[in-house]
C-alpha cells in the first residue's frame, strides 16, 4: 500500500456520493467539508488539500484550462488529478486521484463511497473510458491548514 492510502484519515473512506456538493455550489459553500457528501470533484480536491496541496475550486472543465495552479502532465505521479469521460470533453468529466502507479482514489455515484480503481477499471466503463488527461497541482497551502 502506498503512501497516499496509508496516511489518509479513516473518515476519508465513509464520504457519501452527493452529486449536489461540488466545488463552488452553494451546499458546499453553507456547509463546506466532506460530512454531508461530495461530488468527486470535491472530494479529491479534500484529499488534496489534506497533503497540503491547494488545488483550484474549479468544475472540471476549468480545471483542465487551468494554468494558474495546475500544470499537465504526461505521467502521473501520487497526488496528481486524473481527468475520465466518455468523450475527450472536459466538460463534466469525472476526477480523481493518483495514489500510486496505475490506481486512483476516487467517488463516484456507481459505488457511492469512496474507491480505488485500477486504470482498467476506468476503461472498462463507458462513461469513464477516456482518460481526458493529468493535471498536477503546484500551488500548495501552509502545513497544518487541512478542513
Amino acid at each position: 500500500m502506498d503512501r497516499v492510502l496509508q496516511q489518509l484519515p479513516a473518515a476519508f473512506w465513509t464520504v457519501p456520493y452527493v452529486g449536489s456538493r461540488f466545488p463552488g455550489s452553494r451546499a458546499v459553500t453553507d456547509r463546506p467539508g466532506l460530512a454531508l457528501g461530495a461530488n468527486c470533484q470535491l472530494f479529491a480536491y479534500e484529499v488534496l488539500r489534506y497533503f497540503d496541496l491547494a488545488p483550484p475550486t474549479l468544475r472540471s472543465s476549468e480545471l483542465w484550462t487551468d494554468t494558474k495552479t495546475t500544470a499537465r502532465v504526461s505521467v502521473a505521479q501520487p497526488l496528481d488529478l486524473l481527468l475520465f469521460n466518455a468523450t475527450n470533453d472536459a466538460y463534466g468529466a469525472h476526477v480523481g486521484v493518483c495514489v500510486d502507479d496505475g490506481r486512483v482514489l476516487h467517488l463516484c455515484a456507481e459505488t457511492g463511497h469512496p474507491a480505488v480503481w485500477k486504470m482498467t477499471g476506468f476503461a472498462s466503463r463507458e462513461r469513464y473510458r477516456v482518460l481526458i488527461g493529468i493535471k498536477r497541482v503546484i500551488a500548495t497551502q501552509p502545513p497544518g491548514n487541512q478542513n
